[in-house]
């Protein structure tokens, strides 16, 4: 499925509503990141092997709600992008079950941004 002739890209999605510090927007971006490359291994090993030997190029962008994000991880499901909901457990700044990150690839770019494109860097 892996075309080489095309960019490989991870999108990493972060709610801006809710109020966490910089070091929780850090964690839950890197859970985000993790979570969508295990993901990706499963779906498709050569596009894990590519982004890993091409720079593992990742864009940060921002969502203003829960249901935005959730609403994101269902149509890149639907569109069969690999990609992965964070769920916090709630143990230090938000409340318990708060959806805060979404992961999506790494997987071609213009897959990636068929749902991003109109979204803004965090």
């Amino acid at each position: 499925m892996a075309s080489t002739d095309e960019e490989i890209k991870q999108a990493i999605i972060l709610r801006s509503d809710l109020e966490m510090s910089r070091g929780k927007l850090a964690a839950q971006a890197a859970h985000a990141s993790l979570m969508s490359y295990f993901e990706c291994e499963k779906a498709d090993k050569s596009i894990a092997k590519e982004w890993l030997a091409t720079g593992e190029k990742k864009i940060v962008l921002k969502v203003g709600d829960e249901e935005s994000l959730v609403k994101l991880y269902k149509a890149f499901q639907f569109k069969g992008v690999p990609c992965a909901l964070v769920t916090d457990a709630g143990l230090t700044e938000i409340p318990p079950g708060s959806k805060t990150a979404l992961g999506v690839g790494p997987w071609q770019s213009s897959r990636i941004n068929e749902f991003t494109s109109g979204l803004k860097l965090l």
